[in-house]
């Protein structure tokens, strides 16, 4: 794993720092809800650098029954030192079908650069989510899990 960056899985006494890297956390409640049903689930990992939460990933079956990475985040002052590779790393791992889908808007060039890196294909993408910023969507074709 990169230097200073740990992944784990996520639990209840971590909402707090969460919040403290993702300011949206605090604002939208859906997204909240969203997490704490991630962290009940097993679903959600904190990337931390030098033991402190840097950011979380969120993993769901929730497009088409696909797997999907529904959420990365990454403190602003805690990008481009490996965290969200950490994650997306981590992630993969943890994934039960043969392939990984995830999404982003089209203007996040830094996610879609990470994206890259990691091995995902475009997908395909869908119009009018935010205005003028297309969602796009990525899948990783990963190994056949034997059961």
């Amino acid at each position: 794993m990169r230097s200073g960056v740990q992944v784990r899985l996520a639990a209840t006494r971590d909402r707090r720092a969460i919040a403290d890297c993702d300011p949206r956390v605090a604002s939208d409640l859906q997204r909240r809800e969203r997490i704490d049903a991630a962290i009940a689930a097993r679903n959600c990992w904190v990337g931390e650098y030098n033991k402190a939460i840097a950011g979380y990933g969120v993993l769901s079956t929730s497009f088409f029954g696909r797997d999907f990475i529904e959420l990365v985040h990454v403190a602003e002052n805690m990008r481009r030192l490996g965290v969200g590779d950490a994650l997306l790393e981590t992630i993969e791992r943890a994934r039960q079908a043969d392939r990984l889908f995830t999404s982003t808007n089209e203007s996040n060039a830094p996610m879609r650069a990470l994206l890259e890196k990691r091995g995902y294909e475009p997908s395909g993408e869908i119009q009018n989510l935010d205005a003028d910023d297309a969602e796009l969507i990525f899948v990783k074709f990963m190994p056949r899990r034997d059961p």
